[in-house]
C-alpha cells in the first residue's frame, strides 16, 4: 500500500524581519528634524529667568586664582543670578606672579561675542557688570555694548567697577581716564570706585570724609545714581563711603562703614566687593546702606578664612599678595552675617 505523502511541518522563520513601516519612519524623522530645527529649546534663562536678574559680566579671567570674572561670577551665582562672563583677557595667573601667559580680546572681538548673542535673541540682561578694561578701543566697544543692551532692556542696570589704579599708581593707559570720566560715569548706573579712582573721576584731592561726600555728588550730578567708594583712607582709619541719590536734583542718602584693617594684601578683592554690592543692591534697591552691610560683611568673612588657611598652612599672610578662599567660603557669601553697620550722615 502506497504511503499518503503529508506536508511538511513549516520551519519557523528565524531571519530579522524589517518593519514595512521603514518609508512612514524616515518621513516622521525628516518631519520631527524639521520640527526642531523651527523650534529649538527655549533657553531657560529667558524663558523661566531667575527672580533676581541676569548678569552679562565682561572682566578679566585668569585659569588659576580668583580676579576678575573668577572672582565675580561665582558669588554672583551663590546669590541667584543667572551669569554670563565675557573675559576682557585670559591669563594663565594673576599679573603679581613672576610670569603670566596669555590672550586680550580687543573690541572687535568683543562686539563679534555680542552680534552672535544677538543673532539668536540672547542679549535680554537686567545688569551689566564691568571691570578691568586695560584699552580705549575695548572701552568703547563697551559703549557701545551698554546701547545695544538698553536698546533691548531700557531698564538695564550698568554696575560699573572703574579699574584704573590705586595707591597713587595707574596700571591702565592714561587715556582711559577721560573715556571713563566723559562717557562712561554718564551712563552707568552705579559706580564702586576707590579712593584713588574717584579722585581721577573728579578731579578733587579726597583727604577727609567731606571730601569723599563732596566726591560722591560730583558723580551723581554726571550721571549714576549710586556711588559706593570702596576703600577711602583717612588717617588710620578706612572706610568705606555710600551715596544714594534716589531723587533726581535732591540731596543723596549718605553714609559710611568703617572697615577693619587686615594686615596683608589680597588679589581679586574689589571684583569681588563689587560683584556683592551688585548682588544686594538688587535685592534691597532702596537701602545702599544695607546692601552695602551685606557686602562688607561677606567680604571681610572671605578675607579673615584667607588670612586663616594661609597661617594653618605655615605662610606668613604679610609676606606676599594672598590669593582669596572663595569655594571655602561660599556660606558667608550666600548668608553673611552683619558684623559692620551703615552710619548715616545728617
Amino acid at each position: 500500500m502506497r504511503g499518503v505523502l503529508l506536508p511538511r511541518p513549516s520551519r519557523p522563520d528565524l531571519r530579522p524581519r524589517t518593519p514595512r513601516l521603514s518609508i512612514v519612519s524616515r518621513s516622521s524623522k525628516r518631519s520631527f528634524s524639521r520640527r526642531l530645527a523651527m523650534a529649538p529649546p527655549p533657553i531657560l534663562s529667558l524663558a523661566l529667568p531667575s527672580e533676581t536678574g541676569r548678569v552679562l559680566s565682561i572682566q578679566s579671567h585668569t585659569v588659576q586664582g580668583y580676579v576678575g570674572n573668577k572672582s565675580a561670577v561665582f558669588p554672583l551665582q551663590l546669590l541667584g543670578y543667572d551669569v554670563d562672563p565675557i573675559n576682557s583677557v585670559q591669563f594663565s595667573n594673576h599679573t603679581g606672579y613672576p610670569t603670566f601667559r596669555g590672550q586680550v580680546l580687543n573690541g572687535q572681538q568683543l562686539w563679534d561675542l555680542i552680534e552672535g548673542l544677538g543673532a539668536n535673541e540672547l542679549l535680554y540682561y537686567t545688569h551689566l557688570l564691568t571691570g578691568y578694561i586695560g584699552s580705549v578701543s575695548f572701552l568703547d566697544t563697551v559703549l557701545q555694548v551698554v546701547e545695544r543692551l538698553r536698546s533691548i532692556n531700557p531698564g538695564l542696570i550698568y554696575v560699573c567697577d572703574p579699574v584704573m589704579g590705586d595707591e597713587g599708581k595707574l596700571y591702565v593707559p592714561e587715556d582711559l581716564v577721560a573715556v571713563y570720566r566723559e562717557k562712561v560715569v554718564p551712563v552707568a548706573s552705579m559706580l564702586t570706585p576707590n579712593q584713588f579712582e574717584v579722585e581721577l573721576l573728579t578731579g578733587l584731592r579726597v583727604t577727609c570724609e567731606r571730601d569723599g561726600l563732596e566726591a560722591c555728588n560730583i558723580l551723581h550730578a554726571a550721571g549714576p545714581t549710586k556711588v559706593v567708594i570702596t576703600s577711602l583712607r583717612i588717617e588710620d582709619n578706612l572706610l568705606l563711603i555710600g551715596s544714594h541719590q534716589k531723587v533726581k536734583g535732591q540731596p543723596p542718602e549718605q553714609f559710611k562703614i568703617v572697615i577693619p584693617n587686615i594686615p596683608a594684601y589680597f588679589t581679586g578683592t574689589g571684583d569681588l566687593m563689587t560683584a556683592l554690592l551688585l548682588g544686594w543692591s538688587n535685592k534691597y534697591p532702596d537701602n545702599l546702606d544695607k546692601a552695602s552691610e551685606l557686602a562688607v560683611s561677606s567680604l571681610q568673612a572671605v578675607l579673615q578664612r584667607t588670612v586663616a588657611d594661609y597661617e594653618k598652612a605655615g605662610f606668613d599672610p604679610q609676606s606676599s599678595s594672598l590669593e582669596i578662599r572663595l569655594i571655602q567660603s561660599q556660606d558667608d557669601i550666600r548668608s553673611p552675617q552683619i558684623k559692620y553697620k551703615a552710619l548715616k550722615y545728617t
